[in-house]
């Protein structure tokens, strides 16, 4: 899901907008997030460009306080650290991995090949037109090598290839699978196993929930596993809202792919209560202005009924998570606070959502300790 540099501006404004107080101390706690679940799996967090910059030290404070994992929101995506062709920009990524190596945090690098967020360079020659086959995958052998050695040993692990398969189960028709074809996907893992066969080597993809999608998942790993690649774990997005995607669901997905002998990993997981956008709606400006009041209804608070479903929600997600243990690895969160998160700005800018364990004033909201009294209890 593309969140690029005209979304992180706007991302920004709306923080200011909201009265963002960065003057807020993170709090210490009597157990943190990681202490709960230490010997279950790691907790982890996404941290932003503005962060890594160092421009919110009280945000870091939770991370280094309450997260033992944490994964790149951005800048390790091609069109950030690999901008134009021979030229590879990692003043954002030296430091995000730094900041791990120095509180002993756990580094996912995220992500090598993805059909978005992929500069237009990449697939043209100097004449703009298509590259040839070859072509592409030198440039791919040359980026996932790249970046991979500069960190060989500093990153556990790599999400190699990301969302390549469709929601009908078929493969993404993207410009690697249009010009490559899906032998793509092979090579990228052998490039990436190349460049530094101790780093884990992951595949991550969204609404996996859905029987068609994990179907395709399921047959795309075995495929690869049959041709000799490992896919050491599968990412398995988890923006959910309220009621969707359905839990029992999620569960079978869960099992069918830690029965290919894969670990789980729980990424980019938030939990909106915002409605989900109309598609079909009209143009006309009275319409389109009360059918964003009614996308935006929590401005000011979330209504209690509204509260408990949320944190239902995460306490039934994290039931399963303790549930399943032995096959996950990790679960992350996308995003620190209810103030950064993408989900404020997509699919339309400037709503209002509170999808994450702490509040936009950087206090932890009552789910978080709801949620180690779980895992401490299981």
């Amino acid at each position: 899901m593309k969140r690029g540099v005209l979304l992180y501006f706007f991302m920004v404004l709306w923080i200011s907008l909201c009265g963002y107080n960065h003057t807020i101390v993170a709090q210490e706690r009597a157990m943190s997030l990681k202490d709960a679940f230490r010997e279950k799996f790691l907790i982890g967090t996404a941290i932003n460009s503005y962060q890594i910059m160092g421009k919110d030290p009280v945000t870091m404070a939770i991370v280094k306080n309450e997260f033992n994992a944490i994964v790149a929101e951005n800048c390790m995506k091609s069109e950030n650290i690999h901008p134009v062709e021979g030229v590879f920009d990692f003043s954002l990524s030296d430091r995000f991995v730094q900041f791990g190596q120095d509180n002993n945090i756990v580094i996912t690098g995220h992500t090598l090949i993805w059909h978005s967020q992929t500069p237009s360079w990449f697939f043209v020659d100097r004449e703009g037109k298509q590259v040839s086959k070859e072509v592409l995958i030198a440039r791919m052998k040359n980026h996932i090598q790249t970046i991979m050695k500069r960190y060989k040993g500093k990153i556990k692990g790599w999400d190699v290839v990301n969302e390549v398969i469709n929601d009908d189960g078929s493969y993404r028709k993207s410009k690697f699978y249009k010009i490559i074809g899906e032998e793509y996907i092979k090579l990228a893992y052998e490039f990436a196993r190349e460049a530094d066969p101790k780093a884990e080597l992951y595949y991550n993809d969204y609404s996996t929930a859905i029987p068609e999608k994990r179907a395709g998942i399921v047959a795309m790993i075995k495929k690869l596993q049959q041709q000799g690649v490992t896919i050491d774990a599968i990412g398995m997005q988890t923006h959910l809202g309220l009621k969707t995607p359905d839990i029992a669901a999620f569960e079978n997905s869960l099992i069918a792919f830690s029965q290919l002998g894969c670990k789980i990993m729980i990424t980019e997981m938030d939990i909106s209560v915002l409605p989900f956008p109309d598609e079909n709606l009209g143009a006309e400006i009275a319409k389109n202005y009360e059918y964003k009041q009614q996308m935006n209804p929590y401005q000011k608070s979330l209504p209690e009924d509204v509260i408990a479903s949320f944190e239902q929600r995460y306490l039934d997600f994290f039931k399963l998570f303790n549930t399943y243990q032995e096959d996950i690895t990790r679960v992350t969160l996308w995003g620190v606070t209810d103030a950064y998160s993408w989900k404020n700005n997509w699919p339309i800018l400037g709503r209002k959502d509170y999808p994450l364990l702490f509040n936009r004033n950087n206090e932890p909201k009552p789910i978080v300790d709801k949620i180690i009294k779980q895992s401490i209890s299981e």
